[in-house]
Parts: structure tokens; C-alpha cells; sequence
């Protein structure tokens, strides 16, 4: 999931004299300013191309290519400019550093590893701990979602569902413009609930009862599932609750910023998520995963990936330069589930055949596959674990914005069109 940027530290203007010029990995990374794992990560997503070198002992890259990305990299840094400087929010919430990352000063691995899902969010929303916590849908609100859900197209994907079941839900609910902290922690603890009652169950005979990654199962597989599998959704719930100012979440904080209520505010988050650079990354590597336990060898489906020019799928993570820690957590879990080792294996195949080209790690979208590919469930239903989670880390900064001066979150834009005045169209 692509979420920050790397800022340079050379000027890009004194790198590309010569047309067609190449530069090695280690040129690359000093103009970039970032270390030469990062460079791969660049092309795993696509930003930078690289060729062998002549030797075949090494990548290369087109100067005027890895130029660009450097002054685009300053740009998106928010280098002090006449439009009033750097984008900066403040945050209580998550930190990331040296690989590891922390809610309200606690390592959140450790913390979804040993507390529910509701708990977690419970954490991010008010800093105390509320053991035992469960959220319950009020039943109009999900009436209300489950009637504007069923009529979506039979086609409609899973943050489709979860946006009109957004909106239904609001529309149910009169009190949804009061903006006080007590309203929208009740807002959080019925919302996400609804959401996840709205989406159409997979199961017979499931009852929606008993914690939310229960329910949720329901509705991303039709098999039954053991306690294994279940802790490992709920850990997986947890984990992806928040991971600091992805795209999503700048989204929201915006509208909570002109002080749209919280359903708004989750909507816009929901909006922005969809995209193969950010929610739906997950099913990429879904189905590559598939695809290597479909061929037996991670090879050939590499070969194919790389050839096509495309990235690699659940590798990599720009604020990660070794594991991904959510990936290190949920891996840990699906270790220790007998029906999860064929697509484990499989996940270890992409890692190690990929090395060969690009030195990354894996990343949670590569283990959410892996949790998914193994119990029986669509390619989407990553997506839909990545949303329902990220809804608690959503509203936490909708309430953080609440408390800040409105309409902070507007930054200038930088004109570079032409210069007027100009004549009127004919």
C-alpha cells in the first residue's frame, strides 16, 4: 500500500547531462536519498524501471527517469514553498519507527495479538482499555443498509456495499451532525457493526452474534471456521485498524476537517481506499498467490509478472525497510493453521523468487492472501478486512480532527499553468 513518500536529498537537475544515461542501484539511492532496498521497492511499484546490467551482476536505471521521480519526491515532501509551507498533522494516535508500529505508545502487533478487535479500536478511539468490549447494530440502521445494499448490481464489489451501507446507515440516523466526542463514539460502536451486517452473508444459518470477526467470517467464507482461523481474522482485524496517514485517512481527516460528520468522514475514507495502490492491494496478491499453488513453483508466475512489467504483489512496503510487522504477526498465526501451509509455502516461494530480482519483504497484503487464498474465501475479501478494520482507525482521527481548528486541513495549490492574462476562447 503506497502511502509515503521518500524525500531526496541531491539536486535532480545535476544527474541527467546525457540523454540515455544509466545509473547503478547505489547512484540511485544517493540521488534519491534513501537506502538501495527502498530503490527496489520503487520498482516493485512500478515508479522506477531497471534493467541487468551488461555483466548481468546488477540493476540499472535511466537517469532522466530516476531524475523525475526525485523532483517529484521533493515536490510531494512539502518542501517550503510560498503556498505556506509543509503539510503537517498532529496525531496521538499511531507512530511508526525503526519497523515497528505503535498505537497510543503501545506496539500494536503485540496489542491486536492479545486483544479483539473491538478492543483495539477501543484503545485508538479514548487510550483506555475496555475489556470484553462488543459493538451492536441498532436494527434500524441495519434495515436501512441491508435494503440500499441489496439493490447494488449483483456485480458490485465489497467497498460498493460498504459505501451505500455507509450512507443508508447515516441517513437513518437524525443525531448524525452532532460532532461531540460521546455522539461519535456511539456513531463508531453501532457503524461498524451495520457495515458488517450489510454485506450478504456466505454461511447458512449464521446468526449475527458474538464478536465482529464472527460475523465477518460469515460473510467472506461459506466454510466453518476453527479457532485458529477465526483468532487469526480477529489479529488481522486489529492490525490493520490504523498505520499513521495512508491516503484513506488524509481523506477523512480532510472532511472531518470542514467538520462533516462521522459517516461522511468514513465514507470519504471509503472512497479513497479503492485502488490497487491502496485497499485493494490485497487482491493482487490474492491472486497471484493462487496462481503460484495453481503452477506448484512461484517461477513461472514471477517470470510472467516481471515480463509483463508489472510489480509484484505483497512485497515491499515504503515505510518498512525489513518486514512489515503486521505481516510478521499474522504470518505467526497462520503458522499455526494445518489448512494454511500450502498457501504459507506459497508465500515463501514469491518471497524467495522475487529476492532473486528484487530484495523486499513481504508485506501484510502478501499474509492477508494467505488468510484468504486458504479459507475458501474471494479475491475481495481482503478489501472488505482491510475497510471494516480501518473504519476504527478512520473515526479516531475523524474525533482527533474534531478538536482542531476547521478547515486547517487546505493547502495552497502550485499554479504552473500558463500565465495570464490570456485571450478568451473563441
Amino acid at each position: 500500500m503506497t502511502e509515503h513518500g521518500a524525500r531526496a536529498s541531491t539536486n535532480p537537475a545535476n544527474t541527467s547531462a546525457r540523454p540515455g544515461r544509466r545509473l547503478s542501484t547505489r547512484e540511485t539511492a544517493e540521488l534519491l536519498g534513501v537506502k538501495p532496498e527502498t530503490v527496489y521497492a520503487y520498482v516493485s511499484r512500478g515508479q522506477l524501471s531497471s534493467r541487468r546490467d551488461a555483466a548481468g551482476r546488477g540493476s540499472t536505471f535511466d537517469a532522466e527517469e530516476v531524475a523525475a521521480l526525485a523532483r517529484r519526491n521533493r515536490r510531494e515532501s512539502g518542501t517550503a514553498s510560498s503556498g505556506g509551507g509543509e503539510l503537517s498533522v498532529r496525531t496521538r494516535l499511531t507512530l511508526i519507527e525503526h519497523d515497528h508500529y505503535y498505537f497510543r505508545g503501545v506496539d500494536a502487533a503485540e496489542l491486536a495479538a492479545r486483544h479483539s478487535y473491538e478492543e483495539v479500536a477501543e484503545w485508538l478511539w479514548t487510550g483506555e482499555p475496555r475489556p470484553g468490549a462488543t459493538f451492536t447494530a441498532p436494527k434500524t440502521s441495519v434495515s436501512a443498509a441491508r435494503r440500499a445494499v441489496d439493490a447494488l448490481p449483483e456485480h458490485s464489489g465489497p467497498v460498493d456495499r460498504l459505501r451505500v451501507a455507509a450512507v443508508a446507515a447515516a441517513a437513518a440516523d437524525p443525531l448524525r451532525f452532532d460532532l461531540s466526542e460521546e455522539a461519535v463514539l456511539g456513531t463508531a460502536r453501532t457503524l461498524i457493526p451495520t457495515l458488517v451486517a450489510a454485506l450478504p452473508l456466505s454461511s447458512r444459518g449464521h446468526r449475527d452474534t458474538g464478536p465482529l470477526a464472527h460475523r465477518l467470517w460469515a460473510r467472506l467464507s461459506g466454510r466453518a471456521p476453527d479457532e485458529a482461523a477465526l483468532r487469526a481474522l480477529d489479529t488481522a482485524l486489529g492490525l490493520l485498524a490504523d498505520h499513521d496517514l495512508a491516503a484513506s485517512t488524509l481523506a477523512v481527516r480532510v472532511a472531518a476537517s470542514a467538520r462533516a460528520h462521522a459517516y461522511a468522514a468514513v465514507s470519504a475514507g471509503l472512497g479513497a481506499l479503492e485502488g490497487p495502490l491502496h485497499g485493494s492491494a490485497s487482491a493482487l496478491a490474492h491472486r497471484l498467490l493462487t496462481d503460484v499453488l495453481d503452477h506448484g513453483s512461484a517461477v513461472p508466475v514471477i517470470a510472467e509478472e516481471l515480463r509483463s512489467g508489472r510489480g509484484i504483489p505483497g512485497l515491499g512496503h515504503r515505510l518498512y525497510t525489513g518486514e512489515d510487522p503486521r505481516a510478521r504477526a499474522l504470518f505467526t498465526l497462520l503458522a499455526d493453521m494445518p489448512h494454511a501451509a500450502p498457501a504459507l509455502a506459497a508465500a515463501r516461494d514469491i518471497v524467495s523468487t522475487a529476492a532473486r530480482h528484487t530484495p523486499l519483504h513481504a508485506n501484510v497484503d502478501l499474509a492477508l492472501a494467505v488468510l484468504t487464498a486458504s479459507s475458501g474465501m474471494p479475491p475481495t475479501a481482503g478489501e472488505t478486512i482491510f475497510a471494516v478494520a480501518r473504519t476504527a482507525g478512520w473515526i479516531a482521527h475523524a474525533l482527533e480532527e474534531y478538536g482542531e481548528r476547521p478547515l486547517r486541513m487546505r493547502p495552497s495549490g502550485q499554479y504552473v499553468g500558463v500565465r495570464p492574462p490570456q485571450p478568451l476562447p473563441e
